[in-house]
């Protein structure tokens, strides 16, 4: 039997940015999905705040160079990787001078306001985590998810990459946590996933509102798997995963929380014989 590929998405990953729960999480999971015997890669944006010298990050000519069309322009993909040398794990960046240059993460560093972008940005980051993973030629049987800023990605791999090989088996999981943004995304967002040739249908509960809640059960809709990463989450979404029927896995503490995700993983996978 094969080794399961689980690849981890996130928006955030220790020791990049200031810690966080989500990058916290995003740093000690991967390193102990790998020790229990799975093949790993793990993505995050390559914000303007990550010191890349102290980091050592460094450009990988062969994955870089392709254009990414988002709202009719072209916007190139830079992949940038790093190691984290203690955990044997290596961390791919995804960039762009437009949408990650600037100094701060998903929100203006001295004003605090939320990037009037960050739409676009989630939208780059979906498609260049995608095609990344394409070009290395790594075919996950598990994406696992992290942060409200990832969940475009399940719509994309289930509809737009839905003809393409590479995603065919894999299953995705979401964690979801307590990161709530209170303005809602740009009112054009909906316009920009249609040029994508996403229907209304595909992305209805962004139609409604492009809101914190709508996200998230934006990707609850195409994920298939679900995990609460915080102690607490949002009621409404809560709500909403228990209504769809799909797998849950509540809350666990973090004595707990590495077992139960990899079970999890392998629950999930036993209908196509991957386990490792």
């Amino acid at each position: 039997m094969k080794k399961a590929k689980v690849l981890f998405v996130s928006q955030d990953i220790t020791p990049y940015l200031d810690e966080t729960h989500v990058g916290k999480i995003a740093r000690k999971l991967p390193q102990g999905i790998q020790e229990r015997g799975k093949e790993i890669r793990t993505f995050m944006p390559r914000y303007g705040n990550i010191n890349e010298r102290r980091h050592q990050l460094h450009e990988v000519i062969r994955l870089s160079g392709m254009n990414l069309v988002i709202n009719d322009v072209d916007h190139p993909l830079i992949i940038k990787v790093a190691s984290i040398p203690t955990a044997r794990m290596q961390v791919y960046f995804i960039d762009n001078e437009e949408y990650f240059a600037r100094k701060g993460t998903l929100a203006d560093k001295t004003s605090g306001k939320a990037f009037d972008d960050n739409d676009e940005r989630a939208m780059f980051f979906a498609r260049g985590v995608a095609e990344t993973v394409k070009k290395l030629g790594w075919q996950p049987d598990i994406i696992h998810c992290h942060g409200w800023f990832t969940s475009l990605v399940p719509l994309y791999i289930k509809k737009y990459y839905q003809e393409d090989p590479m995603f065919a088996e894999a299953k995705i999981v979401m964690s979801l946590y307590d990161d709530a943004f209170s303005k809602n995304l740009n009112k054009k967002f909906i316009d920009k996933l249609c040029f994508d040739g996403f229907n209304k249908k595909d992305v209805k509960h962004i139609a409604e509102e492009a809101n914190y809640c709508n996200m998230l059960k934006q990707s609850i809709e195409f994920a298939d798997g679900i995990i609460q990463g915080s102690e607490k989450i949002n009621a409404d979404v809560e709500k909403f995963i228990k209504k769809s029927g799909k797998p849950f896995l509540t809350y666990k503490n973090e004595l707990e929380y590495m077992d139960a995700f990899n079970e999890f993983y392998d629950e999930m996978l036993e209908e196509v014989n991957v386990l490792s």
